[in-house]
């Protein structure tokens, strides 16, 4: 339920209240389902399973219980390379009408080390078996070395398959091919499946034409891409990238983005120069991470894992968190936009030594990650501690404080109704308004755009009873 005020747009900095300390919630980690080997990605069609690749080659269905079914949706080990650590059974996409179409996209590597990216069509009288004979094949690269394949695949708001390549693998990017745009190593890249065969290239991708750069091309200059997502609500694509001896990175493309972007690497390793020979452009023609880490300060790592926004509805004070960690490093953050500037939060360490491989969501938005080295998929949500009923404070809680633009108010009774109101007062105890909850409704979503900059005091009320303020 959204309040919105059209007057003058000045943003309120601070809300005052004194109940976060009792609302304190804590990041939880949940087993989901375990016994999987070496999972690598999770996926969902629209309902409620979830599908995680294992690495060797087999695609398997978890149901709601958690439970793994016997039979895999897909086993194509016969056809997969996983020798080297980083090869393998690496990305999959359902095609936005996959539940009309039943095509879902695969990368893998090949007996030779190639990348290939693949269509595949589901059983037409059992959807939760795929036909491993259907296989056609969209794009095939070389590579030169075993490692930095990248592997991640995922369809765009515009319907798009976007493809993220590593470098192909050695140390330092000997050949510069990130930077070289006739190489597609080293790429964010963008094709076109509905049309053409194997694709076509969207016309508006940014280097059709430029004779330097392929066609296929989205942006340049990455490292080893693993994971990157889009976020559901605003389109915005977020890439893990990882680092060489030193710096992790994240980086951020919104979704008004015409692509072109040049990531830094191998000139730059996050923010630092590496290699800033006559082949690298300007620093002021690259894009610097939103957030990255080094390997020896905190929170440290040896290797990023990327990541999703949380567009779900069970933990509010999680939403429109963008969360990531480290494969070495097993801690989990989030990093999001709070007044223009780039937040972010540490949630601690998890499980340490699980090897977090890839995060991923189901049909209702709520956040999964897969342990590598213990074959775990788990659930995150919050632990929230318990609620003191004598405490009047701890019945209301006010995200983000400071807020600025909006805040949203979280009501923490047994049943809410009509008669209860969430009012905004200056510091004199003047209403400047009030807001009534509907029945069966714990939050409101209210515009402060009216507000001036300053402090300001939210009440909860029942008819003209007090019942908690912040």
């Amino acid at each position: 339920m959204k309040h919105s005020f059209r007057l003058l747009i000045i943003f309120l900095a601070m809300i005052s209240y004194s109940c976060m300390e009792a609302q304190q919630q804590q990041l939880k980690l949940t087993a989901f389902a375990t016994g999987l080997s070496r999972p690598l990605c999770i996926q969902n069609t629209g309902d409620d399973r979830l599908f995680v690749l294992e690495q060797a080659g087999k695609i398997k269905i978890i149901e709601a219980s958690g439970l793994i079914k016997e039979t895999p949706f897909l086993d194509i080990s016969s056809i997969v390379n996983d020798g080297g650590n980083e090869q393998g059974l690496l990305g999959l996409a359902f095609h936005p009408d996959y539940t009309t179409n039943g095509y879902f996209y695969l990368n893998y590597t090949t007996s030779n080390g190639s990348t290939q990216v693949s269509r595949f069509s589901v059983s037409e009288n059992n959807p939760d078996l795929a036909d491993a004979s259907s296989e056609f094949q969209i794009l095939t690269i070389a590579q030169p070395y075993s490692n930095h394949n990248g592997g991640d695949i995922h369809f765009g708001p515009d319907g798009y398959l976007y493809i993220g390549m590593g470098d192909g693998g050695s140390g330092g990017d000997p050949q510069n091919r990130a930077q070289n745009g006739q190489e597609l190593l080293g790429k964010m890249l963008r094709i076109d499946v509905d049309n053409g065969s194997p694709y076509v290239i969207p016309v508006d991708n940014p280097f059709v034409g430029d004779p330097t750069t392929l066609d296929e091309i989205w942006a340049i200059g990455v490292r080893n891409p693993w994971r990157f997502s889009f976020d559901p609500l605003t389109g915005d694509m977020w890439i893990a990238d990882v680092g060489q001896n030193q710096i992790e990175e994240i980086d951020f493309q919104p979704a008004s983005s015409a692509g072109g972007e040049n990531y830094g690497w191998r000139c730059y390793e996050g923010s630092d120069e590496f290699n800033t020979g006559n082949d690298c452009p300007p620093a002021s023609e690259m894009v610097f991470p939103v957030y990255e880490f080094t390997h020896s300060g905190s929170p440290g790592g040896c290797s990023v894992t990327g990541g999703v926004v949380y567009r779900g509805t069970q933990f509010p004070d999680l939403y429109g968190k963008y969360f990531f960690t480290d494969f070495c490093g097993s801690w989990i953050m989030s990093i999001s936009e709070v007044n223009g500037s780039w937040q972010t939060e540490n949630y601690g360490v998890f499980n340490s030594g699980s090897g977090y491989s890839a995060f991923g969501v189901d049909s209702e938005g709520e956040i999964y990650i897969a342990a590598l080295s213990t074959g775990i998929i788990y659930h995150i949500g919050k632990e929230t501690t318990s609620i003191d009923e004598n405490n009047p404070a701890s019945k209301l809680n006010i995200y983000p404080n400071p807020a600025k633009g909006n805040f949203t108010a979280e009501v923490f009774l047994p049943k809410i109704n009509d008669e209860y109101q969430l009012v905004i007062s200056d510091l004199a105890g003047r209403t400047l308004q009030s807001f009534q909850f509907e029945n069966g409704e714990n939050t409101l979503d209210v515009s402060t755009n009216y507000l001036q900059s300053g402090t300001y005091l939210v009440s909860l009320l029942s008819g003209s009873n007090l019942i908690s303020n912040s």
